[in-house]
């Protein structure tokens, strides 16, 4: 509990923390709002509404990053690891402490874009389990984001660059998987990229059709964001401050 004081006080003193949280809510929402009015027929109603959260992930990765990274990068990281020598429970409690705070600005931030969805698209947007499936699994997207991001900045050190390798994984994956000619691999890669994967949660028309099963395709977010958070607690553990 002391560690996770610690970090939770850290976070919320820092003077970007409100106005990134402040970010993620604005792009998120506004963006969808203007993809719900823009909505094709026969497109997939909540899906465009919930459109920002692919926006909003960029933000909630520089919050993520910055919660670690940014410790390493003034030398701070020293003075924590001598107050709590425990590196791993430092660790975990970054990504528990940006995960909570990303899981309640994105709990904001989806509520009032299914709000706009609901008011802006032609037929609205009924909350039937599907659409509550995508609104739901959209928070726990960003959330995973965060964990990912505190991960990777852990084990990278370097702000910039873990943003940009974040970014990388979940901007730069998906327009790879379409320039692979083969269908087959083309099928696995889009299973196995983590905004590509992880949105088919949004998803609630043709669900079949989709590369990869709603929750399964969150799972492999998951899957990312755990592999990054072991690789970081191993950097953690076999590197000095």
């Amino acid at each position: 509990m002391t560690t996770l004081h610690a970090e939770w006080t850290k976070v919320r003193t820092m003077p970007g923390t409100v106005w990134l949280l402040a970010g993620v809510v604005a792009l998120t929402v506004a963006l969808g709002a203007l993809a719900a009015g823009a909505l094709p027929v026969g497109g997939d109603p909540a899906k465009s509404a919930l459109t920002g959260v692919v926006a909003g992930q960029a933000i909630v990765v520089v919050l993520g990053v910055t919660t670690i990274a940014g410790e390493f990068g003034t030398g701070m990281i020293a003075t924590t690891f001598t107050a709590l020598p425990h590196r791993l429970e430092v660790l975990a409690a970054k990504g528990f402490v940006s995960a909570g705070l990303v899981l309640s600005a994105g709990s904001v931030a989806v509520a009032c874009s299914v709000l706009a969805g609901h008011l802006l698209l032609p037929d609205g947007l009924t909350p039937t389990g599907p659409v509550v499936r995508a609104a739901a699994g959209s928070v726990l997207y960003l959330g995973l984001v965060a964990v990912l991001s505190v991960g990777v900045a852990a084990l990278v050190r370097d702000a910039a660059a873990a943003t940009g390798v974040v970014l990388g994984l979940l901007y730069l994956t998906p327009v790879v998987t379409t320039l692979v000619a083969d269908p087959t691999w083309q099928d696995r890669f889009r299973k196995l990229s983590p905004m590509t994967a992880g949105l088919a949660i949004q998803s609630t028309v043709d669900v079949a059709a989709q590369p990869i099963a709603p929750w399964p395709g969150l799972g492999v977010l998951a899957l990312w964001a755990a592999a990054a958070l072991v690789a970081g607690a191993l950097a953690l553990r076999l590197r000095d401050a």
